[in-house]
């Protein structure tokens, strides 16, 4: 199914976690940040949205790095009732489209709800005070594969610069995240 976030609370401090990467080993946001801060992306591996960009997001992650920011990326979903997602998939994954980053596993998927994450692709990008200034998408392209201007990378820019991000964001758009039965 189909969703969009909200637009983000700006200002509001990154939650912090404890969660394993592909390899076993955990990662909080102190680990995660850098001096110009940090981007936390919500994806999974089996949505059509997130594979479209997954080069893409490799590429501007790198350079986001490259510049100073922390790069994570969080897998939610139910991986019993979606097995694609499960932390198994998510090395191979990892490898396929070359992440620099920690890919990290949100089991009890308490982290997708601290940050209020809707959908995959779900992009959440916070400045060196680890304030959230970009609730935005990657670029325009949805799923058409394009490589479209990116958009993430100049609002990261922004921020780095002035501390804030962009005052027009488009909204990322993605598969909701697969959330278990209560």
């Amino acid at each position: 199914m189909e969703a969009r976030p909200p637009a983000g609370e700006f200002g509001s401090t990154a939650p912090e976690f404890s969660l394993p990467d592909t390899k076993g080993k955990l990662w909080g946001v102190g680990d995660l940040r850098g001096p110009r801060g940090l981007l936390v992306v919500f994806i999974c591996n089996h949505c059509p949205y997130v594979i479209s960009i997954g080069e893409r997001l490799a590429r501007d992650a790198r350079m986001l790095q490259d510049t100073g920011f922390g790069v994570a990326a969080i897998c939610s979903n139910d991986a019993e009732t979606y097995p694609q997602d499960s932390f198994e998939n998510m090395g191979p994954f990892a490898e396929k489209y070359g992440f620099s980053f920690p890919y990290l596993h949100d089991a009890d998927q308490s982290i997708a709800k601290a940050f209020g994450a809707v959908c995959t692709p779900d992009f959440f990008g916070f400045n060196a005070f680890l304030e959230l200034q970009y609730r935005g998408r990657l670029d325009g392209s949805g799923m058409s594969g394009q490589d479209t201007p990116s958009e993430l990378v100049p609002a990261m820019e922004l921020i780095a610069k002035t501390g804030q991000g962009p005052k027009d964001q488009v909204p990322s758009i993605g598969c909701s995240i697969k959330w278990k039965a209560a």
